[in-house]
């Protein structure tokens, strides 16, 4: 892949996931999503912290214990801690997210 809007398909039975950048203590992801959520009654949760951005697209995620799901638009980020519970319950198609991973605590506040 040279660019990240290289081979980004309308249609996809699962999500796309294509490690961009993996070290021993880092994933970089580029995620693609047409119309896909989580399956009801799952939750991801992470070992690891989270760190995601909208390229393209938008989302709506759920984080267990907010009032209010969130959404995304092109350039929303969003952290999402080692642990918390979260799912997609909506994503628009494409839907095209970086997602970083990396070991909790492992980052400045900034």
């Amino acid at each position: 892949m040279t660019n990240l809007f290289d081979d980004v398909p309308r249609e996809l039975t699962a999500e796309r996931i294509d490690v961009l950048l993996e070290t021993r203590t880092l994933r970089l992801e580029r995620i693609v999503s047409t119309g896909h959520a989580t399956p009801p009654g799952e939750w991801y949760d992470e070992d690891r912290d989270e760190w995601v951005v909208v390229l393209r697209g938008r989302a709506r995620l759920r984080i267990e214990g907010e009032a209010a799901d969130r959404t995304l638009g092109v350039g929303d980020h969003l952290l999402l801690r080692a642990h918390v519970r979260h799912r997609v319950e909506w994503t628009e198609t494409p839907t095209v997210w970086l997602a970083l991973h990396y070991p909790p605590g492992a980052h400045s506040a900034g």
